[in-house]
């Protein structure tokens, strides 16, 4: 965390003396073994924190601050394309689209449960941002991304495994025996 913190870009702007310039993820991979069964569990949990889409004439942004505000917004626009592609069905879902959505791909393709918090500023100068991010919640709610599936590796699976590797070995023992009888 500590490391995120020192990496998670903020800057001054006409609208925030905080203002985000980065999107934050933090993930953590688990994995469990069951002793019993003799299988293994794994999961992932993504904490994200988007920086909010900006209107470039509120926040008067030059420079470097611009560049950041469009690539901000570039990232949440391409979720957003993801979102839509996943609410249709698509059989294309535009994940290369953008480092943000390559990075949620499994938290959004159909494998896990997705929660998603929007926060809004009550201001009525940012009613404009509020209406964006609400209709931008809309969409999101309407997307069902199916059944999470479970992602145990089982008794089976470890075996096949281990006949793949026993099988590879094989091989290559006799390849090595090819090139010795040449």
């Amino acid at each position: 965390m500590d490391i995120g913190l020192k990496n998670r870009a903020k800057s001054s702007t006409a609208m925030n003396e905080r203002s985000s310039r980065s999107h934050s993820v933090v993930s953590i991979h688990v994995r469990g073994a069951d002793k019993k069964s003799n299988s293994t569990l794994t999961g992932n949990l993504h904490l994200v924190d988007l920086a909010g889409s900006e209107r470039i004439d509120r926040s008067e942004v030059t420079g470097d601050r611009l560049k950041e505000a469009q690539h901000i917004n570039k990232s949440l626009s391409a979720l957003g394309d993801v979102i839509f592609a996943l609410a249709q069905k698509s059989s294309h879902v535009p994940y290369r689209n953008s480092k943000l959505t390559q990075i949620l791909q499994t938290a959004l393709g159909g494998h896990a449960k997705t929660l998603m918090l929007v926060q809004i500023n009550s201001e009525i100068k940012s009613y404009s941002e509020s209406l964006s991010t609400l209709k931008f919640a809309e969409r999101v709610s309407g997307v069902e991304l199916g059944v999470a599936k479970s992602s145990k590796d089982g008794r089976d699976v470890r075996e096949l495994m281990e006949q793949v590797a026993s099988l590879k070995d094989t091989i290559s023992t006799k390849d090595e025996e090819i090139e010795r009888l040449q």
